[in-house]
């Protein structure tokens, strides 16, 4: 069976937007890299069941910075632009898409805000809400200028969640129907933590914190009652004896909710934890990404396949998965793949 993925890419050096690559299930390989949609610097990709792409945005036409989320029709290869939602300022971090509430959520990591979109009967965008990040700056040199939103999406109650990298803080959000935020709680992590990105179990009501700075993960408790968190747990997603740079990125959780994996960009691995019985994590493994800065992954469709992209050296690898174990097991490593950032599978 082919399973096709659509791969955000920063535009540096050799890449000219969105990629898609194929996985053979049966050969057990990655094959058929082609670029599908031209575009500056697509560095985190969402896409709807009608495969309406809503891609990070960068515009390098004018003479300032500009920057905001693209709108592609991928029902054709290459994809058809629809619309660009630029503005003076540097593009988004990250791109959710709200399918109950027919929204789009933005984090513009250097701006400092997070952007609500509601979805147009043709699938592009018309601006509802923005909210400035406001909070004291953490103590590690990447948070001296102040709010850096990193991540917006859905609570397991369907609230939204900002992870702010730059303050140390964690919001929730109230989404009005007009797409209207309404802040609710806000939860400080440890200074110099970092806060990335947050993954849950919607059934136990645990959130997993990754913090890129510190290169942790914290377990935390949701409250839906309040929509507030407390910390339950903290643990390295790198060993103990690593002394080089290290910058934590993306975590995902298995669909059986038994396996939490994190990417390490620096230590150029993946951690692999298992949800023990009280939600908490519990290490079993760290294998190396056969690349440098290794900024996303994703499954494939029954999970049995784990796709790596590496930034920093235009390469994407392969694992096998154990589903009753969790643990990884390399299968293909440089595959050539420029300067991937995010992967996505294709509806």
């Amino acid at each position: 069976m082919i399973e096709k993925f659509l791969i955000g890419t920063y535009t540096i050096n050799n890449s000219d937007g969105v990629y898609q690559i194929e996985l053979d299930t049966d050969q057990k390989k990655l094959q058929n890299t082609q670029i599908v949609a031209k575009i500056e610097s697509p560095t985190y990709l969402a896409e709807t069941k009608d495969n309406i792409l809503y891609a990070v945005d960068r515009n390098m036409d004018e003479s300032d910075l500009r920057g905001g989320v693209a709108v592609f029709d991928m029902n054709t290869i290459p994809g058809k632009l629809l619309q660009e939602n630029i503005e003076t300022g540097t593009s988004d971090a990250y791109v959710a898409i709200d399918n109950d509430r027919k929204l789009v959520y933005t984090a513009n990591y250097h701006m400092g805000y997070v952007s609500v979109y509601a979805i147009q009967a043709d699938g592009t965008l018309k601006l509802t809400d923005r909210v400035q990040s406001i909070g004291n700056i953490g103590p590690r040199p990447q948070q001296a200028d102040g709010a850096h939103p990193h991540y917006a999406n859905l609570t397991p109650d369907n609230r939204l969640v900002v992870c702010d990298l730059g303050i140390d803080t964690v919001f929730v959000y109230d989404v009005s129907a007009a797409g209207k935020l309404s802040l609710v709680s806000k939860y400080q992590t440890e200074p110099g933590f970092g806060p990335r990105n947050i993954s849950f179990v919607n059934e136990t009501n645990k959130g997993y914190l990754v913090g890129e700075l510190s290169s942790k993960v914290s377990v935390l408790d949701y409250h839906p009652e309040t929509g507030s968190f407390s910390l339950d747990q903290t643990l390295s997603t790198i060993p103990t004896d690593w002394t080089e740079h290290n910058g934590a990125a993306a975590i995902k959780i298995s669909s059986d909710q038994r396996f939490v994996y994190i990417s390490n960009r620096g230590h150029d691995s993946i951690a692999v934890y298992k949800i023990i019985a009280n939600g908490q994590l519990e290490q079993i493994q760290s294998i190396s990404t056969e690349g440098e800065f290794p900024r996303d992954f994703n499954f494939s469709s029954d999970e049995s396949f784990f796709i790596v992209v590496n930034q920093n050296s235009d390469t994407a690898t392969l694992y096998s998965r154990n589903s009753d174990s969790g643990k990884l097991e390399l299968i293909q490593k440089d595959f050539e793949v420029p300067e991937g950032t995010c992967v996505i599978p294709r509806h």
